[in-house]
């Protein structure tokens, strides 16, 4: 009938369309999501800090870009339907400190991802903690900011913290003004991700080293993995 035919038609343009969705999971102030968006990707960007999402709502405002941002957590993010692909970067899996909470994230990025759809995403391993980081403190003094990095590794659990100090110069006066922050972070394992990429549902696709952009090593202090979706059906 015409009429059934019209409505597949709609519905493979709808689903062309969702194809070229890119979302940026842990978006931040939205940097790499401007950079993709420039690309001709269709953007959505997601965060669970609404100061950073402001400064990536007033980068959106400058530039003029279409990009869609979104205030949640990633471990419970919704959309309103599928995306080409996800990606991930900048260590924001390393915030989730339980194995069950990168589970979670992974189904639901198996979920929203049109079939055959990317998930890119990067983090830093047990090593880069352990043996880089880890109870190391690392000063920088910068021409407007300066800041003090103080690492304290627990290898029981993986996790590291950081507590971070920052010198921010004023417009006027020459002073400077301190901000302070903790953050905790886990390490992982490549074969820790690449079980917990099968357990959603997704094929593993490959992994590199994200510094030398060749072969995993024991090494790797960061590492970028390309998983893909397979169990839906056009």
């Amino acid at each position: 009938m015409p009429g059934e035919a019209g409505t597949e038609r709609v519905h493979q343009e709808a689903l062309a369309a969702e194809r070229n969705v890119v979302v940026d999971l842990g978006c931040g102030t939205g940097t790499l999501t401007g950079l993709l968006a420039d690309a001709g990707y269709d953007m959505i960007g997601i965060d669970n800090s609404q100061e950073m999402l402001q400064i990536a709502l007033e980068k959106r405002e400058r530039s003029g870009r279409e990009i869609l941002y979104l205030l949640q957590d990633m471990r419970e993010f919704e959309l309103y339907g599928v995306a080409g692909a996800v990606v991930s970067v900048c260590d924001s899996l390393n915030y989730l400190l339980e194995e069950d909470e990168i589970a979670g994230t992974f189904r639901l990025v198996n979920n929203y991802l049109y079939p055959g759809g990317i998930f890119i995403f990067d983090f830093n391993t047990v090593y880069k903690y352990e043996k880089v980081i880890g109870d190391a403190t690392i000063a920088e003094n910068r021409e407007e900011c300066s800041f003090i990095w103080e690492n304290y590794y627990d290898a029981e659990g993986q996790i590291n913290e950081y507590d971070l100090t920052v010198f921010v110069r004023e417009t006027e006066g020459g002073l400077f003004r301190r901000f302070t922050e903790t953050h905790f972070q886990r390490g992982y394992t490549l074969e820790q991700m690449r079980r917990l990429v099968e357990t959603a549902g997704m094929e593993f696709v490959m992994a590199v080293d994200a510094d030398t952009h060749g072969e995993v090593r024991a090494e790797s202090e960061r590492i970028y993995i390309v998983a893909r979706e397979c169990g839906k059906r056009l």
